[in-house]
């Protein structure tokens, strides 16, 4: 059995005020691609389809096209859960998922957790789609006032899902959950309430042989090398730049041994941190990326991001690199006995905030400064 497996596509969302329903498309363009030219037989979305609960509408019409041209264009069966960002009602409503047999849709959670079983040339194979709910909703599905945590959430669902696995079927679980010792990052929306424990353990998911998680936006495994992340299909700030994003390509054996090959994404418009002097940023090559620029020149420009958006039109923070020098509280320099004038106190704050002293003309202002106060307290 092949299997791929990708999520978090946040269909719908924008960055720094920008639209990324094109960049968007061409992933999803990729994914379809790779459906059909790999001959793979179930696509899994692990959730966060969309990017808030409330999708634009266009949001909405993508990805029915998309999935339409899954159903029409391939033979793969579909699974999609709902993950934090969703609606569960939006993504129960899904009309495109018509093919009950090749598609298996979870929103809203339920005490029933009938899988989708399909068959390969070594028997059946079972997926198991959990989505994502909150304690809340957790409790009042399976009447049980104790589900406290996400983890309570996701054993609950996974022992529901276990029972209904036939015995010789090897089982796939498509989850969005963090599962503790994984990777994340500043954007990943938290999963608990204020206050709450938002990881679970890996070990909830006992007895699969796949595990395909959404969530966290970087592609990695957790706990075992069966329990995987695909990562986002997009960047979606700049902390993911370092993110080699992909999608997973898994193939099953009759053991329920998998084979992983991940699948680059190539993206419309890339996220890029360019580090240097002006001049040099700017003698760059333009591009359409979106850009976060470090400047690291000794003094404040008047205006750099006027000259910096001709070059790179999409470019969405700037900063100085010494305004980014942090001092810890041992660092701090201690005033001593032996820093008896002004210019030498001066200086050494300088050199503990910027990494270096004053300069002649610097100096020179300094006692012109001092002068005139001076002058002042004598004039009083």
């Amino acid at each position: 059995m092949r299997i791929l497996h990708t999520a978090d596509l946040h269909l719908g969302r924008q960055f720094n005020g920008i639209a990324l329903e094109e960049d968007q498309e061409v992933v999803l363009d990729q994914i379809f691609c790779a459906v059909r030219d790999k001959g793979v037989d179930v696509l899994i979305i692990a959730g966060d389809v969309f990017d808030r609960a409330a999708p634009p509408s266009s949001a909405i019409r993508q990805f029915n096209r998309f999935v339409t041209r899954i159903v029409q264009d391939t033979d793969a069966a579909v699974v999609v859960i709902a993950g934090n960002h969703d609606s569960g009602d939006k993504i129960d409503a899904m009309s495109v998922f018509n093919e009950k047999k090749r598609a298996l849709v979870r929103g809203v959670i339920s005490a029933d957790e009938p899988p989708l079983v399909l068959r390969d040339e070594h028997g059946p194979i079972a997926f198991s789609a959990l989505p994502f709910s909150y304690e809340y909703a957790a409790r009042a599905s399976f009447a049980d006032e104790t589900i406290a945590t996400p983890e309570h959430v996701l054993r609950a669902q996974v022992a529901s899902a276990r029972s209904s696995v036939q015995d010789d079927a090897r089982w796939v679980v498509v989850a969005h959950a963090f599962v503790a010792g994984a990777m994340a990052g500043d954007v990943e929306r938290p999963l608990a309430r204020v206050g709450g424990v938002e990881t679970v353990s890996s070990e909830v998911f006992a007895g699969a042989h796949y595990v395909a998680l959404g969530h966290l936006h970087r592609p990695q495994q957790v706990g075992a090398d069966h329990i995987r992340y695909s990562g986002s299909p997009l960047a979606f700030g700049f902390d993911e730049v370092d993110h080699e994003k992909s999608m997973s390509l898994v193939d099953m054996d009759r053991d329920g041994k998998i084979k992983l090959e991940t699948i680059p994404f190539k993206p419309l418009r890339g996220m890029r941190v360019l580090r240097g002097k002006y001049s040099e940023i700017i003698a760059g090559v333009p591009s359409s990326d979106f850009i976060k620029v470090i400047l690291t020149d000794d003094m404040p420009l008047i205006e750099p991001m006027k000259r910096l958006r001709e070059v790179f039109p999409h470019v969405c923070h700037l900063s100085y690199a010494r305004d980014e020098r942090v001092m810890a509280p041992n660092d701090l320099v201690p005033v001593t006995a032996q820093m008896i004038t002004p210019d030498e106190l001066v200086n050494a704050f300088l050199e503990q905030v910027s990494g270096e002293s004053m300069t002649e003309a610097e100096q020179v202002l300094l006692q012109s400064a001092l002068h005139d106060m001076q002058c002042e307290e004598t004039a009083v």
